[in-house]
C-alpha cells in the first residue's frame, strides 16, 4: 500500500506513525502494535523486554560522551479509542486505521485517528532509529491499556525503570508544557427490570440522536458540546407524559472518556397519537437544532417507524430512569481558582446501554482535587439512590501535582524559547494522565508531560496538525541533548 504521509516532515516520525496505523490496538488488545514496538527494538539491537503485564521497555544508551547525563524515560501508550460513525464499516480488531491528509491536518476515514496517542509512540520510536541524535541514556515506556482504566501504568513494576526523568509524550497542544493532571473515578448504575408486554394497537419508533461532535470527557468537557445521552432522555421525559412513551430498548455513548456523540431508543407508543409524536419529535428537532446551532451544527433528531418490541421496561423503572438522567449533571462543576481556564471538577454522563433484563450507565468523574473528586461520585450517586438504582464504582486513579520548580520544567522552557521565541504554557490537564499513576510508583522522578496539536480525540473527528509535529520532535530532541548531569 503507498505512502500517504511519507512525505511529511520529519519523515522518520510520520513513518512510524504510518505503521502504527496498520496494527490494530484496541484496549485490551494491544498485542500485534506491541510486537512491533518490539521488533523496532530488537532489529537497533537494544535490549527490549516486556513486563509482566506486557508493558514493553526498551533501553538505548547514550551517545558516546555522554553516559553522565541523567536518565530520560519516554513513556506513551499504544492503545487507542476506537470510535467510529454508525455508518461506517470498520473492524478495529482487524482492520488499520486509514489515514488521509485535509489541508494541514491528519484525519481518518470515518473513525477516530489514533494520534491520541500514536503519534507520541511514534516520536519516541523515531528516537530509536534516528542515527543524528546526541542523547544521555534513555528508556522507553510504552504502556498497554491507558483508555479504558490506565491499568498498563498501574501494574508497572517498581524496579524496571532506573530513569530520573520521564517525559509523557501524549499532551495535545504544541506550546504547553502540562505539569499536572486530574485524577478520576467512574460511577457505574444499574437499573433492574421487569418486561412489560406490548399493546398490539401501538407504533413503534427508533429514536435517534446523532451528528455531535463527541470528545474527550476531560479535554472537552468546557467547550459547550451536546450530550447525546441528554437530549435523547429530555425528548423521552417530555413524551412519556404527552403521549404515554414506553421504552424498550436504549444504547448511547461507548466509552467512559468519551463524551456521547450519538443516542438511540427503540419507543412505543399508542397507535391513535403515532401522527402527533412522530410531529412532536420534528419540533423537537428544529429546537434543539437551535439550540446547540453554534456549537453543534450537524445535531439532528429523528423518529423511525419499526416493528414492534416483544417488551418494553416496566413503568415504574422507566420513570425513575428518565427522571434520574435528566437530573443527573453533566459537564462542569468547578473551575481551578489557581490556573486561568482550568477545569477543576467535572463529571461526564458516558454510555449507557440495555438488555432484556436491566439499563447500564457509566458516568466518569474528574477533578485534580481528591476530595472534590469524591464530592463529584457522591453527587452522581445521590441522584441514582434516589431513582432506587444499584450503583457501584471504578477503581479510580490519582492525580498528578504541580511542581513549578522542576528542574526539567526549566530545562524546556528555556529549549522552547530558544527554539520558537516564545514563552511556553505552562498548566495542569483536566485529563488523566499515566503521570500520575507512574509518580505513585517513581516518586522521586521529574516528569513533564508535552505533544503536537490535535483536536477531536476520542472521535471520528479527531484531527493531527500537521505543522506542529516538526517542532514537537524538534522540541523533544533539543531536550535530550541538554539533560543535566546525574
Amino acid at each position: 500500500m503507498a505512502s500517504v504521509l511519507g512525505h511529511l516532515k520529519p519523515e522518520i516520525v510520520w513513518h512510524h506513525f504510518e505503521e502504527i496505523c496498520k496494527y490494530p490496538r484496541p484496549s485490551k488488545f494491544e498485542e500485534k502494535i506491541a510486537a512491533y514496538i518490539e521488533s523496532v527494538g530488537k532489529r537497533n539491537n537494544l535490549e527490549t523486554v516486556r513486563d509482566a503485564f506486557g508493558n514493553v521497555i526498551i533501553k538505548k544508551p547514550a551517545t558516546q560522551g555522554k553516559e553522565n547525563l541523567k536518565t530520560v524515560a519516554l513513556q506513551g501508550h499504544i492503545d487507542m479509542v476506537c470510535e467510529k460513525n454508525r455508518d461506517v464499516e470498520h473492524d478495529f480488531d482487524n482492520d488499520p486505521i486509514q489515514p488521509y491528509i485535509d489541508g494541514e491536518w491528519v484525519k481518518a476515514k470515518g473513525t477516530t485517528l489514533g494520534a491520541d496517542n500514536g503519534i507520541g509512540v511514534a516520536a519516541a520510536l523515531a528516537v530509536i532509529e534516528d542515527k543524528t541524535l546526541v542523547n544521555g541514556p534513555l528508556e522507553f515506556l510504552f504502556t498497554l491499556d491507558e483508555e479504558t482504566g490506565l491499568t498498563g501504568a498501574a501494574n508497572l513494576d517498581t524496579e524496571i525503570l532506573k530513569a530520573n526523568i520521564l517525559l509523557n509524550l501524549d499532551s495535545e497542544e504544541l506550546g504547553t508544557l502540562f505539569i499536572g493532571c486530574s485524577g478520576g473515578k467512574n460511577t457505574e448504575v444499574k437499573f433492574p427490570f421487569a418486561q412489560d408486554s406490548v399493546d398490539t394497537n401501538s407504533k413503534a419508533f427508533e429514536l435517534k440522536v446523532a451528528g455531535l461532535i463527541g470528545g474527550h470527557s476531560g479535554l472537552e468537557i468546557n467547550a459547550g458540546l451536546g450530550n447525546a445521552v441528554k437530549i435523547l432522555n429530555r425528548l423521552m421525559w417530555h413524551t412519556q407524559s404527552l403521549f404515554g412513551l414506553r421504552l424498550a430498548k436504549i444504547e448511547g455513548g461507548n466509552k467512559h472518556n468519551a463524551i456521547p456523540r450519538e443516542a438511540f431508543a427503540v419507543v412505543v407508543v399508542p397507535a391513535d397519537k403515532a401522527n402527533d409524536f412522530a410531529i412532536y419529535v420534528a419540533e423537537y428537532n428544529t429546537l434543539i437544532k437551535s439550540e446547540n446551532s453554534t456549537k453543534e451544527p450537524n445535531l439532528y433528531v429523528s423518529a423511525e417507524a419499526r416493528s414492534l418490541p416483544s417488551f418494553v421496561i416496566d413503568a415504574k423503572t422507566q420513570a425513575a430512569l428518565f427522571n434520574s438522567l435528566y437530573a443527573v449533571p453533566h459537564g462542569v462543576l468547578k473551575m481551578s481558582a489557581d490556573i486561568p481556564g482550568l477545569v477543576e471538577t467535572s463529571t461526564n454522563l458516558a454510555t449507557i446501554i440495555s438488555d432484556d433484563k436491566s439499563v447500564q450507565i457509566v458516568t466518569s468523574q474528574r477533578s485534580s482535587v481528591a476530595s472534590e473528586n469524591e464530592e463529584a461520585v457522591e453527587m452522581v450517586s445521590s441522584v441514582f439512590n434516589l431513582a432506587g438504582a444499584e450503583v457501584s464504582y471504578g477503581d479510580g486513579y490519582p492525580g498528578w501535582k504541580p511542581d513549578v520548580h522542576s528542574e526539567v520544567l526549566v530545562l524546556f522552557k528555556e529549549t522552547y524559547k530558544k527554539l520558537f521565541g516564545s514563552e511556553p504554557e505552562v498548566t495542569a490537564i483536566h485529563a488523566g494522565l499515566e503521570c500520575g499513576i507512574i509518580g505513585e510508583k517513581y516518586p522521586k522522578m521529574d516528569m513533564i508531560s508535552f505533544g503536537p496539536t490535535m483536536f477531536g480525540v476520542h472521535s471520528p473527528d479527531e484531527r493531527l496538525k500537521i505543522p506542529t509535529v516538526e517542532p514537537f520532535y524538534k522540541l523533544l530532541t533539543e531536550v535530550l541533548a541538554n539533560i543535566p548531569s546525574k
